[in-house]
């Protein structure tokens, strides 16, 4: 029994690496233009755009909204995310991921991701300033127990 389950380890494990794509640079920019297919940036942009400004003073958003959907170059976001998806992600790994985000329930959960994204980041934002002000504060501290220069 373990000899058969061992044979199927080793015949399942050949034919997943024949069925590995090639992770040559050309297969990689193929998938990773396939993965942001399925994530357009200026959907994302928007729906960002939309949520971050429920953040602001009603009379603020909709000059924030026009201010991101107006001035944000998308195309300049979409080489970088492409540069960086080439350098960090096999062929594979894209290709799964271009699989995933083409589904529909994968579609449906990227929709709410600005949403989530515009709740987080607040708290996010607070607790980085508060680790700031412990951070200077502890600096503050030690600099006080140190003697004076002119001493």
């Amino acid at each position: 029994m373990r000899y058969q389950f061992l044979t199927a380890i080793l015949f399942g494990s050949i034919a997943f690496s024949a069925l590995a794509l090639d992770d040559s640079k050309e297969n990689r920019e193929f998938q990773a233009k396939r993965y942001m297919a399925s994530q357009p940036s200026e959907e994302m942009l928007k729906d960002m755009s939309k949520s971050m400004a429920m953040n602001l003073p009603p009379e603020q958003r909709k000059d924030f909204r026009n201010m991101i959907l107006n001035y944000v170059d998308i195309a300049v976001i979409d080489e970088v995310a492409q540069g960086a998806l080439v350098n960090y992600f096999t062929a594979d790994e894209l290709a799964s991921l271009a699989d995933y985000y083409s589904t529909p329930l994968a579609k449906s959960a990227t929709k709410k991701m600005g949403s989530y994204m515009a709740e987080l980041m607040p708290a996010i934002q607070a607790e980085f300033l508060k680790a700031f002000g412990e951070m200077e504060k502890e600096k503050a501290e030690k600099n006080r127990a140190l003697s004076d220069v002119d001493e």
